[in-house]
Formats: structure tokens, C-alpha cells, sequence
């Protein structure tokens, strides 16, 4: 059993995490000596490292709620981690397109700028795309 002290250090989750992830519904039955304590177990710490992992991979917090539901039973629910994380793919791959948009247009406004002798087209860009939205 280890206290919650012991527990951050093997996790790298601070103690105000745990205790969220507990209120969240991500772990559940954590054991308390008499004293209140909150005391893990290996099944407990193996979940913490499950959740920072999914958190990695940019599931949300009710996504891996989820997939901790899952992971009691993965060949039950092997369709639905698959989809899951199809889902998950599909959103990863819509922010790489909109992060090369927008490597694109800040790497056109740099070279826009180092070739400017008056003004700054950054911040013209920047001024003229908030106008062209309001």
C-alpha cells in the first residue's frame, strides 16, 4: 500500500490530481487507514499510469473514464476502443492540418516582415484579421 505522497512520486501526479481523479470517478474505492489517509494499492497505481498515458495520447478525462470502463473487459469492448480512438484520430489529424495552416501563414508573415521597409505586416495581418471577423 502506498500513501499518496508515495504515489506522486511514482506517477508524477500531484496529490491535488489524485484526489480529483477520485472525486472525477477515475479511481474508485481508494482504501483510507483509520486516520483517513488515503492508501493505493498496485491496482491503483497501474490505473494512474493507464490514465496519464490515455491523457498523452489526447483522450479527455470522460474519454478515459471510458476506456477504464473498457479495459475490465477489452476483447467485450474491443469495437468500441476502436472507434473510440478512430474518433480520437480523426480530431488529432484536423488539429495537424490547422496547426500547418497556421505554420504556414506565421512562416509568410516572418518572411513578409524581414522584407518590409515600412510598417510591420505582422501586426497588419493581426489587425486586419480581427477587423475582417468583427
Amino acid at each position: 500500500m502506498f500513501k499518496i505522497g508515495e504515489v506522486t512520486k511514482l506517477t508524477g501526479l500531484s496529490a491535488d490530481t489524485l484526489r480529483y481523479y477520485e472525486k472525477f470517478g477515475l479511481l474508485h474505492n481508494i482504501s483510507r487507514n483509520t486516520s483517513g489517509i488515503r492508501l493505493y494499492n498496485e491496482k491503483d497505481v497501474s490505473r494512474l499510469n493507464f490514465i496519464k498515458r490515455a491523457q498523452s495520447m489526447n483522450f479527455s478525462l470522460d474519454e478515459i473514464k471510458k476506456l477504464l470502463t473498457m479495459r475490465e473487459d477489452p476483447q467485450r469492448a474491443k469495437v468500441s476502443v476502436r472507434q473510440l480512438t478512430a474518433d480520437k484520430l480523426k480530431d488529432v489529424e484536423k488539429q495537424i492540418k490547422e496547426l500547418t495552416t497556421l505554420q504556414n501563414e506565421l512562416t509568410l508573415l516572418l518572411n513578409l516582415c524581414r522584407g518590409s521597409e515600412d510598417g510591420c505586416p505582422i501586426i497588419e495581418d493581426i489587425d486586419t484579421q480581427k477587423h475582417s471577423k468583427d
